[in-house]
């Protein structure tokens, strides 16, 4: 089954910004291959649910290393059968 996800992941208890922690985030989802799109407050990711999850939990690993705690939301569209989601929902709103 496909899925976008849009994810966000940062730690709590470090300094103001987060920017050099969501980095290492972006980098991860970069390297998976996976379809993705970068906004402001998080990042939306398309594939299938396990490849997606995978990069999920390597971006928490990574993070987890240097951060005692970490704030991580997602938000899940499931569809059977359908791939290329992102890019079509975009273009048909804009």
């Amino acid at each position: 089954m496909s899925v976008i996800v849009d994810f966000s992941i940062f730690p709590i208890g470090k300094e103001e910004s987060v920017s050099k922690y969501a980095s290492r985030a972006v980098k991860i989802i970069k390297e998976s291959g996976l379809a993705h799109h970068i906004s402001p407050m998080g990042t939306s990711i398309e594939g299938e649910w396990d490849e997606v999850m995978r990069v999920i939990t390597r971006c928490m690993e990574d993070l987890k290393q240097d951060c005692g705690r970490l704030y991580m939301t997602m938000k899940v569209d499931c569809r059977a059968g359908v791939s290329g989601r992102m890019d079509k929902k975009i273009n048909k709103v804009t």
